[in-house]
């Protein structure tokens, strides 16, 4: 995780009761993935900021940071000239894209609680990259209009909105943005999500430039599997008291599409589940240009390209730029 981002949290919560913010943590944990009312923000007061933002931040960003790589990749020089994140609460994705193109640009974050923009702005103080940005309190959903940007993130917001509330949001992204990166959860639920949001964004005369290598029909059969990738995420001492967990880091799930009106070169396939590393082979399944699954196998024969295969990861482009498939 970004380290000014991972000190400003730390200082955030220092003096807070961990059992408090633990407790706040459970009831987010138990709320969060239900069907909640956009004008009936989760997060309702700074208490339970402060303890979202301990719980979830580092993860979103870390989600948002790995989308922005792989879009980054396949869209080369398009770093955003300002950057616009709808739902956007304590400005996890706005971290996200200062660490994958530095320097300053316009920002806003659009977010329904005010209570998170405030921490937000908070946080960002830390950023010389962001302490420009606006915070702005906007309800999210039918009825929102979106000033143009280069870029608009929508990261953890869909599975928050009703399917018209969706629509709505995604129609005016397209309308505002020459690119879209939206990030789910990486749960079938999630993944649904975001093959719907695809579908309005290729409508909308997108393209899309990760994960797909191509923007097609998605060849995975609705109901018998889902996409999704995985990002680590190092915890900090006090994350782990605050989660509850001993480990040194946690695996972020997550779907994702990221589209744009620009000129871009997609992965001519993509590493789709974690990679199996066998005696002299390697078993890597692939989402292909030719809008297929398949699994390939390399083998010590293939040379440079089994060494890649040996250090390739899930979500990973492959072939590496620059080898032979």
């Amino acid at each position: 995780m970004n380290d000014p981002l991972r000190t400003a949290l730390a200082e955030l919560l220092d003096g807070l009761p961990s059992k408090e913010v633990a407790a706040a943590v459970d009831r987010l944990i138990a709320n969060y993935r239900g069907d909640t009312p956009t004008d009936a923000p989760i997060l309702r007061d700074r208490a339970d900021v402060a303890a979202y933002a301990a719980y979830r931040m580092p993860a979103t960003f870390e989600a948002v940071r790995s989308a922005l790589a792989a879009f980054a990749d396949a869209v080369p020089g398009a770093a955003p000239g300002s950057h616009l994140d709808v739902g956007g609460g304590t400005g996890a994705a706005t971290w996200a894209v200062t660490a994958t193109w530095p320097g300053g640009r316009d920002v806003t974050v659009l977010d329904w609680a005010e209570p998170a923009l405030a921490l937000g702005r908070q946080i960002a103080a830390a950023n010389p990259a962001l302490r420009n940005a606006r915070w702005q309190r906007a309800r999210i959903g039918a009825g929102l209009t979106l000033d143009p940007a280069d870029l608009v993130t929508v990261s953890y917001v869909l599975n928050e909105l009703s399917a018209a509330d969706r629509t709505a949001l995604v129609d005016a992204a397209a309308g505002a943005a020459q690119s879209v990166v939206i990030v789910e959860a990486g749960t079938p639920a999630g993944y649904a999500r975001v093959i719907e949001a695809r579908d309005r964004l290729i409508e909308a005369g997108f393209r899309i430039a990760a994960p797909c290598p191509h923007s097609a029909a998605c060849p995975i059969e609705p109901g018998r599997d889902w996409c999704h990738f995985s990002a680590r995420v190092g915890r900090s001492s006090l994350h782990r008291q605050v989660k509850g967990g001993s480990l040194a880091y946690e695996d972020e799930k997550f779907s994702y599409v990221a589209a744009t009106r620009l000129p871009a070169e997609p992965a001519p396939a993509r590493v789709v589940r974690r990679p199996q590393i066998r005696k002299g082979q390697v078993l890597l399944d692939l989402c292909e240009a030719e809008e297929q699954l398949r699994r390939a196998t390399v083998t010590k024969r293939h040379g440079d390209l089994y060494k890649a295969a040996r250090d390739a990861e899930w979500g990973d482009a492959w072939p590496p730029a620059g080898s032979a498939s």
